[in-house]
């Protein structure tokens, strides 16, 4: 059964930083297009970062540029986001994503994929 299993949440300070995987069978999953999302408490699931399936193609939400980054590794089969200078308005459950989609921006402007992971919960708080 093809899965996506997110790992590095926690509880950090603002101003720290985390860096979530997101583990998939690689043989399965290299041409699809990743994405990361959040969900924060009585809002909607939103699209933070996505990337390509060889990982040239990126894309940010303006709420995180600059401070987020997203990478893959075809090999490993892990889609990182490394998330520096969180803030409390960062603390969200944050869910991995896989969709046979071309555009990046496509894939993080609708919370829709193929594969969904189980959610990694992230709280930024003093």
């Amino acid at each position: 059964q093809l899965r996506l299993v997110e790992s590095g949440g926690g509880l950090v300070q603002p101003g720290g930083s985390l860096r979530l995987v997101c583990e998939y069978p690689g043989y399965a999953f290299d041409s699809y297009t990743f994405g990361w999302y959040r969900q924060a408490p009585g809002k909607e699931r939103e699209g933070v970062s996505c990337i390509n399936g060889s990982g040239f193609s990126t894309y940010y939400a303006d709420s995180v540029k600059g401070r987020f980054t997203i990478s893959k590794d075809n090999p490993k089969g892990t889609v990182h986001l490394q998330m520096d200078t969180l803030t409390p308005e960062d603390t969200a459950v944050y869910y991995c994503a896989a969709r046979r989609i071309f555009s990046v921006q496509a894939m993080c402007a609708v919370p829709k994929a193929d594969y969904w992971g189980q959610g990694t919960q992230v709280t930024v708080s003093s």
